[in-house]
C-alpha cells in the first residue's frame, strides 16, 4: 500500500501539464494582442458554458487562448481561426452560430415571440375597447 501512494501522486502530477506560455501572456504586437482578444470575446468556454475564453480560468480555455495567440502571431486572419474552432467543436463554441439548417429555429424563436406577443397584445386592446 505505501508504494501505491507514490504512483498515484506521480499519474496525478503527470496528468496535469502546465499551460501554454501564451494562455497568460499577450502578444508583443499590440495590433495582434487586440485582434486576439476581440476574437477571444466572441469564442465561448467549452468547459463553463456561460464565459467566454478570454474570461474564463478553465484550462480548456487556456489552450484555446494560446491557440488563438500562436496563430495569429503566425499571421491567420481571425475569420479562419473562428471558422477552423467552429469546424473542430461545432457551432456551440461561437455565441454568435451562423444560419444553418441546425440554428435557424435560434434565429427564427425571437421573430416568432415577438408575433405572439404582439397578436395578444392587438387581442387584448380591441377587447378593451368593446
Amino acid at each position: 500500500m505505501r508504494r501505491a501512494a507514490p504512483l498515484l501522486l506521480l499519474i496525478a502530477t503527470a496528468s496535469s501539464a502546465p499551460p501554454s506560455p501564451l494562455a497568460y501572456t499577450q502578444l508583443r504586437d499590440a495590433g495582434q494582442e487586440e485582434q486576439a482578444r476581440a476574437l477571444m470575446a466572441t469564442l465561448r468556454c467549452l468547459v463553463c458554458q456561460g464565459q467566454s475564453i478570454a474570461d474564463s480560468d478553465a484550462d480548456m480555455a487556456g489552450d484555446m487562448r494560446a491557440l488563438v495567440r500562436e496563430r495569429i502571431a503566425r499571421g491567420e486572419r481571425p475569420a479562419a481561426i473562428r471558422h477552423w474552432l467552429i469546424a473542430r467543436y461545432g457551432d456551440y463554441v461561437t455565441y454568435d452560430p451562423p444560419l444553418s439548417a441546425a440554428t435557424w429555429p435560434l434565429w427564427a424563436a425571437p421573430l416568432v415571440l415577438l408575433a405572439i406577443g404582439g397578436f395578444v397584445a392587438r387581442s387584448s386592446f380591441r377587447r378593451r375597447q368593446r
